[in-house]
Parts: C-alpha cells; structure tokens; sequence
C-alpha cells in the first residue's frame, strides 16, 4: 500500500517528545492558554516573518476572526476564489458579509487576476486569497488590481506553511507576511499539522493582534474581564506543545515534497495528464493532476494499491448550502479543477521506489 499521507511514521522520531510534553502539561494542570501555547506563538510568527501570532481553535476560526477584527460593515462584499475549501465561505457568511466568487486560472489553482478585476467594486472589503495546494498568489499583481482602493487583503494559508510568492522581491514573500492579516489551519493532514483541530493568526498589526487576543478568548485576555463580545476558539495547549515540536522539522518535509513534485514532474509522461503549473515557492501540500480520464485513474490507483484524494471534488457555487446564493454562476477553472483533479500521494517520506510504482501505473493508461 502506498499511503497518502502517513503521519506516524512522519513523526516518528518526535514520539516520545510529544508524549513527555503531554505528560508535563497534565502534571502541572496547564490545559488552558498554557506557556507551550505563547511559546508556539511567538516561533511561528518568527517562522512567517511577522511580528504576532494568535493561535486559535482551527483555521476555519482564524479565517471568521480575521474578518470580525477588521470590524467590516455588515453585507460588504468580500471576494473568495471559487475552488477552496467550504470554510473560506463560511467564515465570509458567519461574519454576516457578502461573498463574491472569482474563478481561478486554467493551469494553476490561485485566483484568476484577469476576473479578479471584474469583480472588484465600491462596495468590496475585503479579498480572501487562498494559496491553494501550497501554491501563493501573485501579491504584486493582487495589489495593482486593487490600486489605491481601501480593501483589505487576508491570506487563507491553510495549506501553505512555508511557502513564499517570489512576484514581489527576490527573497519571496512568506505565506502569512503579506495581507493585513494571514490564517493558518493545522489540521492533521496539513504540512504543519496538529493531533487534532488547531489554527493560527499572523500579522504585523499590534491594534490588531490585541483585539484578537480577546476575540478568542471570550473577549477579554485576562480571565472575568470581557471587554467585548468574543469567542471560545483558544488553541490547545496539547496541540501547541506538538506543534512546536513538528515546526522545526516543517522546512526539511516541505523540501522532500518539493522533490517528490520535481520527480512526478519529470517522470509522468502521459498526453491524457495535464500538470499544473506550479511555482518556485510553492510547498505542494497537494500536488494534483488533471485528465478527462480521472475516473480510469482513479481505479488504476486503486487496483494498485495507491492511495489518492479529491481537493475539492465540487467548487464552491456547487456546494449544497450554496447553490442558492450562486444559482445560475459558473466558473469553467473551478469546475474542471474539481471535476479532472486527482491529488497524487505528497508524504514527505515516500520512498523512490514508490514514486516509479505511482509514475508507472500512470503512464500505462
């Protein structure tokens, strides 16, 4: 069996680390907002290249959060890519604001610049850019379609721990150091993730940081003072004390992916298989192909044993609990995204030998 993603055996090695910390939290009774939860804090923001962190209880809160802090008039617009995860939406409908769907490009997973300016107006507030698959947006092209316009840019970074947009300088810009606001997810699955839900918030803004500091915590920082209404969304010490842990290694895995995705591209030789077009900073938390004959691949991949994923198998305007707010819209990228992408297996650990199994069988289509 080739696996997708393994996580024991990723973090092997950190086991009996991650289990003595454990130990030491319940030892010492230190569940909530304990010091491995600053100390988490204070290393991911020197990882993104910001000056705050703010952990959170998921990368879906972080994204709601964001939008609560920047205190948006009610029913603005605010644009999301239509190939994302639901909770993108989500954040956008449960801060009781409009969200407006971009399409993405035809032969990368970010936004589409081009539609991007078109869907731009008076009554927009905010843009959520997502860099899908570990792939950022162009930043530089982002900020000169909004030109001198007062809209806020959040980056949904959910899958792009490390990952850097070389449009803006030649160092790159770091996933997280480049809108207002950057919201990270540490899902299990994700390059950086947690044993369960985790999330984060990155910026440089102290006015903004100090305010979501209270909107987690119930709105207040110290424990009976609720100086606005806020939310139950703290992250676990638990998952701070792991997570700390796994972030020095999250360098060394995002460059065994990085070869993994230079070996697919080289070695899938297939005119049915369309590659993405990735690029140099990207981390590939996926690294997904498209082909009108995904459904023959995806049972090749099954009859050998090779595990895969969809992300996403339906866009955002197709979802159930959004077919009425976008009835009638169609975003062609999206939906071939959806319907043609297959996600090839990303472990950071997997072997060569399962790489030639993984290139073979998808070639002998």
């Amino acid at each position: 069996m080739v696996k997708f993603f393994d996580i024991y055996q990723q973090d092997k090695v950190k086991f009996h680390k991650n289990i003595k910390d454990i130990k030491n939290i319940i030892k010492n009774s230190n569940f909530i907002n304990g010091k491995q939860v600053f100390n988490f804090e204070k290393n991911f923001a020197k990882f993104c290249n910001t000056k705050y962190a703010i952990g959170c209880n998921s990368g879906s809160d972080a994204l709601f959060l964001s939008l609560k802090a920047l205190n948006l008039k009610k029913n603005s617009e605010v644009i999301i890519p239509a190939q994302t995860y639901c909770s993108t939406l989500f954040a956008v409908l449960r801060a009781g604001l409009k969200p407006v769907l971009v399409d993405i490009q035809n032969s990368n997973p970010t936004l589409s610049i081009k539609d991007l300016k078109k869907k731009i107006t008076k009554k927009t507030s905010a843009i959520i850019i997502v860099h899908l698959y570990g792939e950022c947006c162009n930043f530089s092209e982002i900020k000169k379609a909004i030109k001198k316009k007062k809209i806020f840019i959040i980056e949904d970074a959910a899958q792009a721990h490390g990952a850097r947009d070389f449009s803006s300088n030649k160092d790159g810009l770091l996933a997280g150091s480049m809108g207002i606001l950057g919201c990270f997810s540490f899902y299990p699955g994700k390059n950086l993730g947690a044993y369960g839900d985790a999330g984060a918030i990155t910026t440089n803004s102290k006015n903004l940081y100090l305010k979501l500091l209270k909107l987690r915590n119930l709105g207040g920082i110290k424990k009976y003072e609720h100086d606005i209404i806020g939310f139950n969304s703290r992250l676990d010490t638990f998952q701070a004390a792991i997570l700390n842990n796994k972030l020095k290694s999250l360098n060394k895995n995002n460059l065994n992916r990085v070869q993994i995705a230079k070996f697919y591209n080289l070695n899938i030789n297939n005119k049915y298989i369309k590659k993405i077009k990735y690029s140099r900073g990207c981390v590939y938390h996926q690294y997904v192909i498209l082909s009108k004959k995904e459904k023959k691949i995806r049972q090749l991949l099954e009859k050998n044993k090779i595990q895969y994923g969809k992300h996403y198998p339906k866009p955002i305007h197709k979802l159930n609990a959004a077919k009425t707010i976008f009835k009638n819209l169609s975003y062609p990228n999206a939906e071939s995204f959806s319907n043609f992408g297959i996600s090839l297996p990303i472990d950071p650990n997997l072997k060569k030998k399962q790489l030639i199994k993984i290139c073979n069988v998808l070639n002998s289509i």
